[in-house]
């Protein structure tokens, strides 16, 4: 390998020598993938994994689902006013504590959670990976976010 080729191999500013990107390609490749089945029931991805979470939970502060979901409240918020708008979801002051806001899910949020169900196995048949290596992929991943702003 001549001289070049090694600075190149080792050059930390190369797009093809960071693991950020190949990432960020695929979280946008994966969304866009989601878009036809996600907009026939009338949800951007971002409020399909907010679904997601409030189908689990029923109802949590907003502040919880934020952490959930890795969103601040300035990308949260907007997102659950949508959400509300088209009768999915409601907020409200906890009684407990008039400062903390609550999401929670509303009957036709919970309709819309049947119609959204076949959504997970068609995008599992529209990413051609081995279960084993969506499982270690996921492990990663993970292992990944749970190290971000830990030391």
């Amino acid at each position: 390998m001549s001289s070049m080729e090694d600075d190149k191999l080792h050059d930390p500013l190369l797009l093809s020598n960071q693991l950020c990107f190949p990432l960020y390609a695929c979280s946008r490749e994966v969304i866009k993938l989601y878009r036809p089945m996600l907009d026939s029931i009338d949800l951007t991805y971002t409020q399909y994994i907010t679904m997601m979470v409030l189908w689990e939970c029923e109802k949590m502060s907003v502040k919880e689902l934020g952490k959930r979901l890795y969103l601040d409240s300035g990308t949260l918020t907007p997102v659950l006013k949508s959400l509300e708008a088209k009768g999915f979801v409601y907020r409200k002051r906890s009684p407990e504590d008039e400062r903390v806001l609550i999401a929670g899910i509303t009957p036709e949020g919970r309709e819309l959670r049947e119609k959204a169900a076949s959504i997970p196995e068609n995008m599992g048949s529209c990413i051609k990976i081995e279960p084993g290596e969506a499982a270690e992929l996921y492990r990663l991943l993970y292992k990944i976010l749970g190290s971000i702003g830990k030391e």
